[in-house]
C-alpha cells in the first residue's frame, strides 16, 4: 500500500508559480509512474503530467505543456509538480497517483493522494 501526501498548494496570482511535491511512504515509490491529476468544482478529473519511473519519460496534458514541469526525486520518495504563467483556469484540486501499469491513463492508478487546493486569482 502506498501512501501519498500532497504539499505546496495556496493562492496565486495569474502569471506566477508553485511548486507542488508528492511524498510516498513506500520504499519500492522507484518502480511507479508517478502522475499529477486536477480536479475542479463541476468537473471531471483531468489528466496533467506523468513521469515514468526512472525520471526518463515524461507527459502533459496540452493545456499546461511549456508552462507545467513534473519532476521526482527517488531519493527522497517524492515527485514535483513546478507550475509557472499559471491561469485561472488552473484553479482546482490537484492530486498526485501511483501506478505499476501504464502512466498515460488514468484508470491504470492505483494509489492516490489527498489532493492539495491551488487557487490562482485574476
Amino acid at each position: 500500500q502506498v501512501q501519498l501526501v500532497e504539499s505546496g498548494g495556496g493562492l496565486v496570482q495569474a502569471g506566477g508559480s508553485l511548486r507542488l511535491s508528492c511524498a510516498a511512504s513506500e520504499r519500492t515509490f522507484s518502480t511507479y509512474a508517478m502522475g499529477w491529476f486536477r480536479q475542479a468544482p463541476g468537473k471531471e478529473r483531468e489528466f496533467v503530467a506523468a513521469i515514468s519511473w526512472s525520471g526518463g519519460s515524461t507527459y502533459y496534458a496540452d493545456s499546461v505543456k511549456g508552462r507545467f514541469t513534473i519532476s521526482r526525486d527517488n531519493a527522497k520518495n517524492t515527485v514535483y509538480l513546478q507550475m509557472s504563467s499559471l491561469k485561472p483556469e488552473d484553479t482546482a484540486v490537484y492530486y498526485c497517483a501511483a501506478t505499476s501499469g501504464s502512466m498515460y491513463y488514468l484508470y491504470e492508478y492505483d494509489y492516490w493522494g489527498q489532493g492539495t487546493q491551488v487557487t490562482v486569482s485574476s
